[in-house]
């Protein structure tokens, strides 16, 4: 349990910077600041809460909209001002109704100086897993006509599964075929197939992770 005697309160004139993270993929959902007030309240109750630099006042993340963060678990930076929130955010965080306060369009350098890249492509990190996930899950809620995830949805468990197994096939073959890029693309087909899979079962990549964690060391 973090000790609030240890923060570093006087730095800050009694304010410390208090980045929440999503507890899953790791995104970083809005910056805001705790003072003792705050941070007593986010760990009694569970839910995080900051203090209002404009209203003088705490306040906890939704409870006016419902989207609460809850909380996972907060750790001091080694300086011991800096606050990191591990949450799980009960919908958008950021009151434009965005999930977080970072997804508008990013702003800097790259803008007067384009890369050539396509400026939608996907980042290339293990968090578009979770973003993906996530998109599969509103496609299965929302099925928009045209979409190959609603068509597989619409096929059932059954189609979807034998999917997986023809690409999990496709997969092994190049890799015992040394072709290292079909070995790729069939990969990539198995991970988004089998997301679809789990959404069609009522499971989730979330669910997969915990129960690797729950197997580890």
């Amino acid at each position: 349990m973090l000790n609030i005697n240890n923060i570093d309160w006087d730095k800050g004139d009694g304010l410390v910077p208090a980045v929440a993270q999503h507890a899953f993929d790791g995104r970083v959902l809005m910056l805001g600041y705790m003072n003792r007030e705050a941070l007593a309240e986010t760990l009694s109750s569970g839910r995080v809460s900051f203090w209002s630099r404009s209203r003088g006042k705490a306040w906890t993340k939704g409870e006016t909209s419902g989207n609460w963060l809850a909380l996972v678990d907060i750790h001091a930076d080694c300086d011991r001002d800096t606050l990191l929130v591990r949450a799980r955010p009960a919908g958008p965080t950021c009151h434009l109704g965005n999930d977080t306060c970072f997804d508008g369009r990013p702003v800097g350098p790259a803008d007067a100086a384009p890369t050539g890249r396509e400026e939608a492509a996907a980042p290339a990190d293990l968090g578009f897993l979770a973003q993906l996930d996530r998109l599969v899950a509103e496609r299965r809620r929302d099925r928009p006509e045209g979409s190959y995830t609603t068509k597989l949805f619409e096929s059932g468990v059954k189609r979807i599964a034998q999917k997986v197994g023809e690409e999990g096939v496709e997969a092994a073959l190049a890799a015992a075929t040394g072709d290292r890029e079909e070995l790729l693309n069939e990969s990539a087909d198995l991970l988004y197939h089998l997301l679809v899979l789990l959404r069609s079962c009522d499971a989730d990549l979330e669910g997969v992770v915990a129960r690797l964690a729950s197997r580890h060391g």
